[in-house]
């Protein structure tokens, strides 16, 4: 098979950006806990936006590296026991999962608006910045897929602990049986994604894409 010579180039195009929103993503976590009085991420040097402090080496260099349209970061360490009084555990671990996929958000958002700015809003890149539309294009598709996927109601993913945390007492039993399938849930989403993914995935990824590309065509009159 002969050597590609994009193909780093064409690797390194997505890498980096994901190391970056995965970077933001695991901040976001440490910050949230931070603000509400956790210090564990911070004294173990996660509350930094250093992508080094934040990569897995499979999920963040190999996966990616080999192909792998997604990836993970190091999970940031929680001590519920740390949150201030007036917050409860299961409340401050709502918060601190709601952070990562916020953040991501925020980032499409930013993307969205900067490429309606500084690009244009037309699909197709024109003359003047086909680079950077095609980086603000990566980085918004991303983006939105890391945040709905995080989202998602499977055990470990941020979106479980957000239902942990609403979830009414009486209802608690039938999602802790729910929640001991979570690796099989899990590999069975991202290996089947025929049966799976299509709904929980690509829908609303592609409604949340729709709606920044809207914005941007707004920004970019």
């Amino acid at each position: 098979m002969p050597f590609d010579e994009n193909w780093l180039a064409t690797r390194m195009m997505f890498l980096i950006p994901l190391i970056l929103s995965l970077s933001v993503h695991e901040w976001a976590h440490a910050w949230t806990a931070w603000m509400l009085g956790d210090r564990t991420a911070e004294s173990q040097g996660r509350l930094t936006l250093n992508p080094i402090s934040h990569i897995d080496p499979i999920g963040t260099i190999l996966l990616p590296l080999l192909g792998v349209p997604f990836g993970w970061a190091k999970p940031v360490p929680i001590n519920p026991a740390f949150f201030h009084h007036g917050v409860t555990m299961r409340t401050g671990v709502m918060l601190t999962a709601l952070a990562g996929p916020v953040s991501n958000v925020c980032i499409a958002v930013v993307c969205a608006i900067l490429r309606g700015l500084f690009v244009g809003g037309s699909a197709v890149a024109d003359d003047q910045g086909p680079m950077l539309a095609t980086l603000l294009d990566l980085l918004i598709s991303m983006n939105v897929a890391l945040a709905v996927f995080n989202m998602l109601p499977i055990p470990p993913l941020d979106g479980s602990r957000i239902v942990d945390g609403l979830l009414p007492d009486r209802l608690r039993s039938g999602w802790d049986g729910i929640a001991r399938l979570g690796p099989l849930l899990l590999v069975a989403l991202l290996v089947v994604p025929a049966l799976m993914g299509s709904r929980l995935l690509f829908g609303p990824i592609e409604f949340v894409g729709s709606l920044l590309g809207k914005l941007t065509s707004l920004v970019s009159g």
